[in-house]
């Protein structure tokens, strides 16, 4: 199982975009749940924040062995998904290293996501 916290900024500019993107994604969520089965995604939360600094989207995602990468998925949701990332997401930026220190997730649980 892989447990990730990770860090994007936003590009310039794109708040709005983020703002549609994250409504397709709510509003969508039966067809969004659908995608996870073949990622393997147990859990996927989008966080985002504001500061002096810009804007940015945090992913926390607890994930199983062997699922496909958003970019192999032929559901029409993740290719609107991706359409957005491309968009909005700074590319260029250098995340900052946010490492899994602790796990805690009780063993009925892990099994029930296995």
């Amino acid at each position: 199982m892989k447990v990730e916290l990770s860090k994007f900024r936003v590009k310039e500019g794109k708040s709005k975009r983020v703002d549609e993107w994250m409504e397709l994604l709510n509003t969508h969520m039966n067809e969004v749940l659908l995608t996870l089965k073949d990622e393997k995604m147990h859990v996927e939360a989008i966080f985002r924040e504001r500061n002096e600094e810009g804007e940015f989207l945090y992913w926390f995602s607890v994930q199983g062995e062997g699922g496909i990468s958003v970019e192999e998925s032929e559901h029409e949701i993740d290719k609107k998904h991706l359409a957005f990332w491309y968009e909005c997401i700074d590319e260029e930026y250098n995340e900052p290293m946010i490492t899994t220190e602790v796990v805690m997730i009780p063993e009925h649980i892990r099994k029930a996501m296995e």
